[in-house]
């Protein structure tokens, strides 16, 4: 009977350059609301959000540049690496890769699920994969 009664803990890690939306997602998940009034994260944010069974530890890490060389820190060992991209910036998307491709380098990262989360899809300016995968 215990299985009925689980509890999973999982650690996550939020990336992406500034303004993609991470500290968004983050609300959205833990409450259910979205704010047009958000205050670029300093640095680092953990919150602990628990839906059901399952509690995940969430690390939304500052995407400016200055903040970027501690990002390999908070993604070591965790379940899984969210990359954060906002889909309608047409302008950062070279960035953005860049520094992905520069994070997956780093060897403690080998073995981490990562997902890539086009964010702020419902803005007219999308740019599409395809168009983005061939620059």
């Amino acid at each position: 009977m215990d299985f009925l009664f689980f509890k999973q803990e999982m650690e996550l890690s939020l990336v992406g350059l500034q303004n993609a939306g991470k500290t968004s997602l983050l609300n959205a998940i833990a409450t259910g609301g979205y704010s047009e009034d958000m205050i670029p994260t300093v640095g680092f944010n953990m919150r602990k959000v628990t839906k059901g069974n399952v509690t995940i530890k969430v690390w939304d890490l500052g995407g400016q540049r200055r903040f970027r060389t501690m990002w390999e820190r908070y993604c070591r060992g965790v379940s899984v690496i969210v990359y954060v991209v906002d889909a309608a910036d047409r302008d950062n998307i070279p960035i953005a890769r860049s520094e992905l491709h520069d994070l997956l380098m780093k060897p403690s990262l080998n073995g981490i699920p990562l997902l890539v989360l086009g964010n702020k899809i419902d803005n007219c300016c999308v740019v599409i994969f395809c168009e983005c995968n061939n620059k």
